[in-house]
């Protein structure tokens, strides 16, 4: 039984306890946010009507898809607006009021499809100097030129590099940091979305440095790291795997939105409260988790159903 200290209640006494036992069996866990990407279908509702939902911290715009190489860099967001005539620069107010409501809007370059490589320093300079003028936080590159996104200014940029020359997404990385310490103070936020594995297959986008400040890994279409058959079990080694080796701020746990939205590595909700989320929370670095995609998110309300868990 225990004894009250001198002059104080026990309604205190009881309140510090409840609250000690909560750290104690808590083991340091922590909560986190959801990411999302959106743009790749038509289907899955407007930006503004994405960050109403309340459920994200972050969307990621997806994709700049074609750069490097002499390459004009374009954005495609599939069906919601042609960023050839200039259609794109609609979604500025939609922009606005995600920011307003402190969601994050990132701009992810590279995705599965398109035509993208960064085979020279050149390169890089030239894709951070475009970034920079057309969605960040600089000027039109060219007299009289319009960003695609009309005059607003995302809050950075998301690296989701599937194919081409890997070596110079680093330079690319440590240029838009320059831009960004160089624009008033104002830093550029980096993401990062390489595959669970260790090293990524296209080790160039490897967070190193401390360079970026979100990874949102992808453990799924990825079978030696991921959660199959029931087990956490080689999801929570790769996680410690990269936690441990990656000099990041968060880490985010990358899954499909829904069954559909990948190959493997769907974790039912039941699963992903008891056995993965605890597991991965015990890590300082832990930011939360990623989806793919809005759209396959829409199917089954995923982000719905973890966000108290998350």
């Amino acid at each position: 039984m225990a004894v009250l200290a001198k002059g104080g209640s026990s309604g205190s006494r009881l309140l510090l306890m409840a609250a000690i036992c909560l750290l104690v069996f808590s083991g340091g866990a922590h909560g986190g946010s959801i990411a999302i990407y959106w743009g790749q279908n038509g289907n899955e509702g407007t930006l503004g009507e994405t960050c109403a939902t309340g459920n994200y911290a972050f969307v990621n715009l997806a994709f700049l898809c074609s750069f490097g190489s002499g390459l004009t860099p374009q954005l495609n967001l599939a069906g919601h607006c042609d960023a050839y005539s200039g259609a794109c620069a609609n979604l500025t107010g939609d922009i606005a009021r995600c920011q307003s409501m402190g969601v994050k809007v990132m701009l992810s370059i590279g995705g599965g499809a398109g035509g993208y490589s960064l085979p020279s320093q050149q390169d890089a300079l030239a894709l951070a100097r475009y970034l920079w003028d057309n969605f960040l936080g600089g000027k039109p590159a060219a007299p009289g030129g319009k960003r695609p996104l009309g005059d607003a200014v995302l809050d950075g940029v998301d690296f989701d590099i599937e194919g081409g020359d890997p070596d110079y997404y680093g330079a690319l990385a440590a240029y838009l940091k320059s831009y960004g310490r160089g624009g008033g103070g104002r830093e550029v936020p980096l993401s990062a979305a390489p595959r669970c594995p260790r090293p990524d297959q296209w080790g160039g986008q490897r967070p190193a440095n401390g360079l970026f400040d979100y990874v949102w890994v992808h453990f799924y279409n990825n079978p030696p790291c991921q959660y199959a058959g029931g087990s956490a079990a080689n999801l929570v080694d790769a996680w410690h795997q990269w936690t441990a080796g990656v000099d990041a701020k968060h880490i985010f746990l990358g899954l499909p939105a829904s069954p559909g939205a990948a190959g493997s590595g769907f974790i039912p909700v039941g699963s992903l409260e008891s056995q993965v989320l605890p597991a991965l929370k015990t890590t300082s670095k832990y930011g939360g988790v990623m989806l793919w995609s809005k759209y396959y998110d829409d199917q089954d309300g995923y982000s719905s159903a973890i966000k108290n868990a998350v």
